[in-house]
């Protein structure tokens, strides 16, 4: 990946699509279920998924084709024709399911073929899901069956792993899949919490991001950047939020990640959008590794930041004006040696906004439930 994993590899989108050999998507379909024996991942779930939605539909069709069947019948006069030809109409419809199943499974098999030799092209490694990923961004905590599914990796000049990722809350007809795409670079340090919501993503209800953020922590910064970003930190940290994101990461930012919501967290910088992020579309990965390329090595100066509230062993944020633009410096008391790496108890997480609308949502499931119960509703 050029700029982003390692330099002398230029990008190269031809595994995304050029004509792939069949049996060597089976050969690699075969080792991949032989490296990972508990199924591969989403292919597995969709193909499951696959196979219900046509299972519902077989119920559906038993109806008419059992109406088929005893109008020929009758029409013939018992001469058992018209079971015959209720029987050929059920042959054709298993195997049309039949076909089309394997044709699913065949089309995500591809798929995984060509993000892995899309991985290996660009020097970096495919991983066709993992289960319940252990990062600390704001989506990953959410909801139940949490699964990152065709994760691309790169190691150099440092971590990046490109991913898709879904979670589902609430159950029956409630019940909703929620899915994502996200770039998660490692940092040299963990950083305080900031997140930069775009506003170019939002809708006419508000912020995209899962969770909001109580107003308190919202942090103006020069120029045109609050037309595009809200940014958000926790309090007390304005002068080191400013000291991050100085003049030319702002315009690093609005340059090429406009259109995605930014967390940092511990030391981890999240890129998150609506859309797929692992995908076989060419013009989707030359965008995304642009935005890497552009941001990772303005990256390297994050690492010399230190907390100083960790030096003072207070663990309590000095109050700074807002418009403050120099590093934090250090307590008088402070001993001479730099504070260690880390941040503050009061600097690791933002506080979250309270929200009526989803206590007017729950309230209003619960009531229906209620209903039911007792009979009211159908």
């Amino acid at each position: 990946m050029s700029g982003t994993t390692q330099q002398s590899v230029p990008f190269d989108a031809r595994p995304l699509t050029e004509p792939v050999d069949r049996a060597d998507v089976k050969r690699f379909a075969d080792e991949l279920s032989r490296r990972f024996p508990s199924g591969t991942g989403a292919g597995a779930v969709i193909a499951v998924i696959a196979i219900v939605f046509v299972g519902v539909m077989i119920l559906g069709f038993g109806g008419l084709i059992l109406s088929i069947l005893l109008m020929v019948a009758d029409a013939d006069g018992g001469s058992g024709a018209g079971i015959w030809v209720s029987l050929g109409i059920a042959a054709f419809i298993i195997g049309a399911v039949v076909w089309g199943v394997r044709a699913f499974q065949g089309q995500r098999r591809e798929r995984q073929y060509r993000l892995d030799r899309f991985a290996r092209a660009n020097g970096m490694s495919y991983l066709p899901s993992l289960g319940d990923p252990a990062l600390p961004g704001m989506i990953f905590g959410l909801g139940r069956a949490r699964r990152s599914n065709d994760l691309v990796r790169g190691e150099a000049p440092r971590f990046a792993e490109f991913a898709n990722y879904q979670y589902t809350t609430g159950s029956g007809k409630n019940q909703t899949t929620h899915r994502w795409g996200y770039v998660a670079i490692r940092l040299d340090a963990p950083l305080p919490h900031i997140v930069l919501d775009a506003v170019g993503n939002n809708t006419i209800f508000g912020s995209n991001l899962p969770v909001g953020f109580d107003k308190d922590q919202r942090l103006s910064l020069e120029g045109d950047f609050d037309r595009h970003f809200a940014l958000y930190c926790p309090q007390g940290y304005e002068a080191d939020a400013l000291y991050l994101f100085t003049p030319d990461i702002m315009a690093r930012f609005l340059d090429h990640a406009g259109q995605l919501d930014v967390e940092i967290v511990d030391d981890w910088l999240f890129l998150y959008t609506r859309r797929e992020v692992s995908t076989l579309d060419p013009a989707t990965w030359a965008w995304l590794f642009s935005v890497v390329a552009a941001l990772i090595h303005k990256l390297d100066q994050w690492g010399r930041w230190r907390d100083e509230r960790l030096a003072a062993g207070t663990g309590v944020p000095r109050p700074i004006a807002s418009g403050h633009h120099e590093a934090p410096a250090f307590s008088a008391a402070a001993p001479l040696t730099p504070p260690p790496r880390g941040v503050a108890e009061p600097g690791r997480r933002l506080k979250r906004r309270f929200s009526w609308f989803g206590v007017v949502i729950i309230a209003f499931v619960i009531l229906q439930f209620v209903l039911q119960v007792m009979g009211v509703l159908d």
